[in-house]
């Protein structure tokens, strides 16, 4: 007699995790790891977790369920990555997969969907405020790209509002900004928030900043500006992230204002908790809040940061047991 089993995933521009759901819950001992820039083709990897599953698992029969949090609209029949190289059509991957069900959503509503999984010891409050459990709750987060979604209660559990908020304009409110929007502007012809909130948006900003201060390029990854900036060893980087956490407190607020988020705002993907207590000793906070006459409004709005590193697959699992009621 073979087991009932489900497939899910957590699909962004630099990496792509599987596991396994049993009886509702996510494996505690299948946790699949494959970088994308590895591979060129997505089905490629799907043909290898299949592969280590057998091998490694046991589990010879193919998913009853699958869900895949992708990091892109998730609404057609051909599945293109926004940030990498990756693209699949749907039909063809549940045949691949040869399961009953197959679904597809965007890798922020699998977040939104984790967050009311999420424990106090998941989450750093910033700053104050207070939490309406029944009110609508913000998900943001910065990756490759930068990712948006929301949550909203009603009486029956809730609804999740999957967008491309991350694309939305990039409006600067200091000299700075300003500056470092007219230096943006040379490469791009419309600047996003995703051209700052981002792996990419990091270099962007220390590009910027290097210029307008007449200093040199020095890094070229964003993990090294990252690095030298927490450890306050060059100036460039330290502004750079500084102004990374004005601009995502900002953006922060903006979900807040636009969803009426006073359950609070999520900050979750893979950069910010990598320089946890520089964000939190930021002006982030500063920025959220400074909204002019809404001011009084936010400073009622708590915000978090997020630090479970599999909530997208918790999300996905939760979003698979939704389905089935």
């Amino acid at each position: 007699m073979t087991t009932s089993w489900h497939l899910v995933a957590d699909i962004g521009g630099t990496n792509a995790r599987f596991s396994v759901v049993n009886h509702g819950k996510l494996s505690d001992c299948i946790d699949l790891h494959y970088s994308v820039k590895d591979y060129s083709e997505f089905n490629q990897v799907i043909e290898i977790v299949i592969e280590e599953l057998r091998e490694f698992s046991g589990l010879t029969n193919s998913p009853d369920l699958v869900c895949l949090a992708v990091a892109c609209p998730a609404d057609s029949e051909l599945i293109a990555f926004t940030n990498s190289h990756w693209k699949f059509f749907r039909e063809e991957l549940k045949r691949k997969l040869n399961c009953r069900e197959l679904h597809i959503i965007n890798d922020f509503e699998a977040l939104a969907h984790g967050v009311n999984e999420l424990a106090s010891k998941d989450v750093l409050m910033i700053g104050n405020g207070f939490a309406h459990p029944k009110k609508p709750k913000a998900i943001l987060g910065a990756g490759t790209g930068l990712g948006v979604a929301a949550l909203m209660p009603h009486n029956y559990g809730y609804e999740i509002i999957a967008s491309e908020g991350g694309h939305v304009d990039f409006a600067p409110v200091t000299d700075l900004q300003i500056d470092v929007l007219r230096h943006l502007l040379r490469s791009y012809q419309r600047v996003s928030f995703e051209r700052l909130l981002s792996g990419k948006g990091i270099m962007n900003i220390y590009s910027a900043i290097s210029e307008i201060n007449g200093d040199c390029n020095c890094f070229e990854h964003p993990s090294e500006v990252v690095r030298n900036a927490v450890d306050g060893s060059d100036q460039i980087a330290i502004q750079t992230l500084e102004l990374f956490c004005e601009v995502l407190g900002s953006c922060a607020a903006n979900l807040a204002l636009t969803y009426g988020a006073q359950g609070g705002v999520f900050i979750a993907g893979g950069i910010v908790p990598r320089f946890e207590q520089f964000l939190v000793n930021s002006r982030f906070r500063h920025f959220f809040e400074n909204k002019g006459r809404l001011s009084k409004y936010l400073q009622s709005i708590p915000t978090y940061l997020v630090s479970r590193p599999d909530l997208g697959l918790v999300g996905a699992a939760k979003k698979l047991m939704l389905n089935q009621r």
